[in-house]
């Protein structure tokens, strides 16, 4: 059984990484988006950034260098992406729902990663896991895991309950919604019945991971147990390949969308990227824009589609 259990971690791991990357290239090589040009933008000077300004404000700013401020980017990214302020802001009710589903699976992955730096010490040097380090890391990985469990299950069944109830959501409902949901809740289900069912002879969970650092296949993985971890390999597998895959998605967004503030400059790169982009032929089923497949985007913005209607 601890075979089958390795193969899924390793598999379901390999997957997450390579479509997690893949989903990364596919949005960093797509074409130019339409810039919000809201401003403050938060990595701009703090002086600025205090009355809503930009350097496009300077004179003669295209003759400066532009300072990049990383502090003032991190001060908005870090409250976004840890606790959801503009949903919290904006969308309070579904914030109930949401920020302790996504919260969850954070402390999830804190504590996947604090399981492997004690397996790894335990491995490497069993003397330093044997007093008040191994201790603190048991409870430490115990009590955040389990944290973890317990709000994402929550949050994952008060998405589902509101998808379910609330007609404001039903037309962007679809059964795809649903299942990702159903699919948090029955594999962390199976995983944590499994784990407290598990029987006096079934291996530690710090056991677990060594042996698949080590490829220990000694390890005794009870059948539920086992269930439970392949189930939640295959959901990380699974992620990157949906539309919640957002986690890259909402990376781009800022810092290609709503941030970005780079000067199209005469000769430079996005003056050359957007000339490229006229030549792209688009096809689209609106009459109106005649962007048939044969006609170029300089052509489609460049033509009057009411031309030729008036009577």
């Amino acid at each position: 059984m601890s075979v089958l259990v390795y193969l899924a971690l390793y598999a379901g791991a390999a997957v997450f990484v390579v479509a997690t990357i893949a989903r990364a290239w596919m949005y960093a090589r797509a074409p130019l988006h339409l810039r919000w040009e809201l401003y403050p933008v938060p990595h701009e000077d703090p002086a600025k950034v205090k009355h809503g300004g930009s350097y496009f404000e300077d004179k003669d700013w295209w003759t400066r260098k532009h300072s990049y401020n990383l502090a003032g980017e991190l001060a908005v990214m870090v409250p976004e992406m840890l606790f959801m302020k503009a949903l919290h802001e904006f969308n309070r009710k579904l914030w109930y729902r949401s920020f302790p589903f996504h919260f969850g699976l954070y402390l999830l992955i804190g504590a996947c990663g604090l399981l492997f730096v004690a397996a790894l010490l335990g491995i490497v040097a069993p003397a330093l896991m044997a007093g008040a380090l191994g201790v603190a890391l048991h409870w430490l990985y115990t009590v955040v895991g389990a944290a973890g469990v317990a709000l994402a299950m929550l949050g994952a069944a008060g998405l589902l309950y509101r998808r379910l109830t609330d007609p404001d959501l039903k037309p962007s409902t679809t059964a795809g919604d649903i299942f990702n949901l159903l699919f948090f809740i029955v594999s962390f289900g199976v995983l944590v019945v499994g784990f407290l069912l598990r029987g006096p002879e079934a291996s530690g969970i710090l056991a677990l991971v060594q042996g698949l650092l080590t490829l220990n296949t000694a390890v005794a993985v009870p059948g539920l147990m086992a269930a439970g971890i392949v189930l939640c390999a295959v959901l990380a597998a699974y992620i990157p390949l949906t539309h919640m895959s957002h986690f890259v998605g909402k990376y781009f967004t800022y810092h290609d969308v709503r941030w970005n503030d780079q000067v199209n400059l005469r000769g430079g790169k996005i003056e050359a990227k957007l000339m490229e982009y006229l030549t792209y032929k688009p096809t689209w089923s609106a009459p109106h824009v005649t962007a048939d497949g044969k006609r170029t985007w300089a052509d489609v913005a460049t033509t009057n589609p009411w031309e030729g209607t008036k009577k």
